[in-house]
């Protein structure tokens, strides 16, 4: 079986072994696992069922993640993008007044976009237009935007008042201390060089939780899953065509693409997986798991889905190639029967993970061209914009937008793809056109 694996999936060639790869999947779920839970909650506000979209939510991270590491043979895991699912639920349905069925038929045509767009190159030729100290900013703000999320989510810090948007959570609250000692118990597993190091930080504050009475232990470890029925195949194709609904079609395509090409780069340069120009070879293949996994998510009744960010968990655990991603997408598939047991994990257990993560991501700042203004004002953009907006798409649509304009007033206009021209019209549209 080990030869079976090591040959399929090049572990050796790529310096893992494959207790290192199972045990980054593992990493990679449990700083995931969270999605089971929050994705059907927000979707259930748009008048989803929660159980069927539990459901749904589920089998399209595991069926993405699987061929992920199948097919595509990289070690990022696939789920419904949080961002887009509040999208579908607060703008679409409460504000614009459509129906979740609608909704989902606007994924639905957007995912089979990028299907067309994968199959054609133009998505990768897009990705690959892009400058590569653009690129290294998208690494530098998705680090420091998943630092965000750990530190908001454990409430080390909290949302503050106008004028201190904001400010320090209330160290003396037990969970906040446990994500703080989680925090250093972790880094020091890492500097004694401990595999594991996450997953064993993860595991062993969520059991010291449990013991100090903060969360309480499953009062069961195995359920049947819900019935799909109410969500599977009830997407309204015909209503997505109206012409009213082209802005929210185009506005799930933006947001895909932009989510997806900036956490594809991230976590491959995390990985070490991209070549001496900054390119993630045989890119095609994670692009179309994405895009088909998107059209499988709309029809069994969930949002986009995408690379998530939190691969960079299993990742900085050694996870290199697909091995990481089956071991992952397997979790998944038992958490429709382990669902008590896997979402028992809180929030100060898994949020200091992407703090870590986020630390470690920001390495590319010493890449990045800061003598030249011309350079230096796109990625500053996108940086902060990116965290203080808590929108990867916007951080990314302001770099595209402010590059070419930047390059244009400083004369060096030749230094501007065709690509990123493209790039920046769609991120004007973006910003004009699509409701938000």
């Amino acid at each position: 079986m080990y030869s079976l694996l090591n040959t399929y999936f090049k572990i050796e060639e790529h310096g893992s072994t494959v207790s290192r790869e199972i045990m980054a999947g593992m990493t990679t779920f449990a700083t995931m696992a969270y999605i089971i839970i929050v994705n059907p909650k927000i979707l259930e506000a748009a008048g989803i069922p929660f159980g069927p979209s539990m459901v749904a939510t589920i089998i399209s991270a595991a069926f993405g993640t699987m061929a992920m590491g199948l097919y595509a043979k990289r070690p990022f895991a696939v789920a419904p993008y949080m961002g887009e699912n509040a999208f579908i639920a607060f703008t679409v349905v409460k504000v614009m007044g459509h129906t979740w069925q609608t909704a989902l038929g606007a994924i639905f045509f957007g995912g089979m976009l990028f299907v067309i767009f994968t199959i054609t190159g133009i998505r990768s030729w897009l990705i690959n237009a892009i400058p590569k100290n653009l690129k290294n900013a998208f690494v530098v703000g998705i680090g420091l935007f998943l630092a965000f999320i750990g530190l908001n989510t454990t409430g080390i810090i909290s949302i503050g008042v106008p004028g201190a948007p904001v400010h320090i959570g209330d160290l003396t609250n037990i969970p906040v201390l446990l994500a703080i000692g989680c925090f250093f118990l972790t880094t020091l597993l890492m500097v004694w060089k401990v595999d594991g190091a996450i997953i064993f930080g993860i595991l062993t504050t969520s059991a010291a939780t449990m013991l100090l009475g903060v969360t309480h232990f499953p009062s069961s470890y195995f359920s049947m899953p819900p019935s799909l029925e109410p969500t599977l195949f009830k997407l309204d194709i015909i209503g997505a065509l109206n012409w009213g609904f082209i802005s929210v079609i185009l506005t799930v395509f933006i947001l895909d693409f932009l989510d997806t090409m900036g956490t594809l780069y991230a976590v491959s340069h995390r990985a070490g997986l991209l070549d001496k120009n900054g390119n993630l070879p045989q890119m095609e293949r994670p692009l179309l798991v994405d895009a088909v996994t998107t059209v499988f998510a709309s029809l069994i009744g969930t949002t986009t889905t995408g690379v998530f960010v939190e691969s960079a968990t299993g990742i900085e655990a050694g996870g290199r190639t697909g091995l990481t991603a089956v071991t992952t997408a397997l979790l998944f598939l038992a958490a429709l029967f382990l669902s008590p047991l896997l979402t028992a994990i809180p929030a100060c257990a898994y949020g200091p993970s992407l703090i870590i993560v986020g630390m470690l991501m920001i390495a590319p700042c010493k890449d990045l061209e800061l003598d030249d203004i011309s350079e230096l004002v796109p990625a500053f953009l996108v940086i902060i914009l990116m965290s203080f907006t808590y929108n990867l798409g916007i951080g990314m649509t302001a770099g595209f937008i402010a590059y070419p304009l930047m390059k244009t007033a400083t004369g060096k206009f030749a230094e501007i793809s065709a690509g990123l021209w493209i790039l920046c019209a769609l991120s004007i549209i973006f910003f004009l056109a699509c409701p938000h």
